[in-house]
């Protein structure tokens, strides 16, 4: 048994009724001090090598432990009843591991029930893929802008995100650690506190993230697989091109692969191993295959493309890095996003269709430069200005 204290009366008619109460119990002295007896379940369980829960989600395994239903061992995760090697565990999908103690506590013949939280629909513009007392990994929707610009833009994800965390009581707040451009999609992560941030800043600035995307070009790529390695710099309109002169710009390297090659269009995958501003979208539209729906990279090489989404064929797919305090290897994906999958299958379909008819040979969108497995240099580098 455990004491629970309950709280005073919260006016002068509930302390009336409790001390009515308690002489009819002939008990006033108990009901006065408000104190209750409450029954508290403890279950442990250690995971062993041999275990049928290696590798399984944590709250499948609370679940057989302590009984009830999806929605009350949800709920038990929601109040904290639920700990993982001494610290509290609010992420119910966590996997497990050899090694891993859980330990829950939750009231007898009670019921928790899941909080109510703000609802993740489309206009929100996120939705929540991993949260723990640190960091918050979201999947951004594509019209959504990371931070704000100069124009002051209130309702920014970082903005949505600060809200959410605040709302859930769960940090302090968001703190931004990296960002996707607006008309990009898919998995971004921000810290619970200053330091928290500052940490994960130090492994993106040591490149030890992995960052993977999922990119629908312009023109038909021959090589199988490239890099692109340039100095990006800055122009007065704010847009970046390459440069040769390191003093001039930042270091940039791409690294892609080929996924599938499309009718005029090709699926890549890309892999950064620096994330530069524009970085993706000016690598390749300086090989001549920019981004589709990109409006301010070499739009002239796609616009004859029946691309017809108001955002870029960018998704950010995947994103793994070590957990900032507990040094855990995390990763994550994120699938392609609906705009990406429907044109793939239309141009799928649409060469079917077109396959048997007489018509012109077809001509990449333009030359490309990169070489399978050696550095690709981008054209139409920009001297140092004097």
């Amino acid at each position: 048994m455990h004491w629970r204290l309950l709280p005073p009366p919260r006016n002068s008619e509930e302390a009336g009724a409790s001390e009515a109460a308690c002489s009819e119990a002939g008990a006033s002295e108990q009901v006065l001090k408000r104190f209750e007896i409450v029954p508290f379940l403890i279950r442990e369980l250690s995971i062993e090598e041999s275990s049928p829960f290696i590798s399984a989600r944590i709250d499948r395994c609370v679940q057989e432990i302590a009984g009830g239903s999806r929605s009350h061992v949800t709920g038990l995760f929601d109040h904290d009843c639920v700990k993982l090697n001494g610290q509290i565990e609010t992420n119910a999908g966590h996997s497990l591991k050899a090694g891993d103690q859980i330990h829950v506590r939750f009231e007898e013949n009670r019921r928790y029930s899941p909080r109510r939280r703000p609802d993740q629909q489309k206009h929100r513009g996120f939705s929540i893929v991993f949260e723990d007392r640190h960091v918050v990994v979201v999947e951004k929707s594509a019209d959504m802008l990371t931070v704000p610009t100069d124009g002051g833009e209130p309702h920014t994800l970082l903005y949505r995100v600060n809200e959410h965390v605040k709302h859930e009581g769960r940090g302090r707040g968001a703190f931004i650690i990296h960002r996707l451009d607006r008309g990009v999609s898919g998995l971004l992560m921000f810290g619970k506190t200053k330091e928290d941030a500052r940490l994960m800043q130090n492994q993106f600035r040591q490149r030890k993230p992995d960052r993977r995307y999922d990119a629908i070009i312009a023109g038909v790529m021959k090589p199988d697989s490239g890099e692109f390695r340039s100095y990006l710099a800055t122009g007065k309109n704010l847009n970046r091109y390459s440069t040769d002169e390191e003093d001039d710009g930042e270091l940039a390297v791409t690294h892609y692969q080929v996924i599938e090659r499309l009718p005029d269009t090709t699926h890549v995958a890309v892999q950064l191993e620096t994330g530069r501003r524009n970085q993706i979208r000016v690598h390749f539209a300086e090989a001549w295959h920019p981004v589709l729906g990109d409006n301010r990279y070499r739009t002239d090489l796609w616009e004859k493309i029946p691309w017809a989404p108001k955002r870029f064929a960018l998704h950010a797919s995947t994103l793994g890095f070590d957990h900032p305090i507990t040094g855990e290897p995390m990763r994550f994906s994120s699938p392609l996003p609906v705009e990406m999958t429907k044109f793939m299958s239309f141009s799928k379909r649409l060469d079917k269709v077109l396959e048997n008819e007489p018509r012109t040979p077809r001509s990449p969108a333009g030359k490309v430069k990169s070489k399978a497995g050696a550095h690709a240099k981008p054209t139409q580098r920009k001297k140092k200005r004097r």
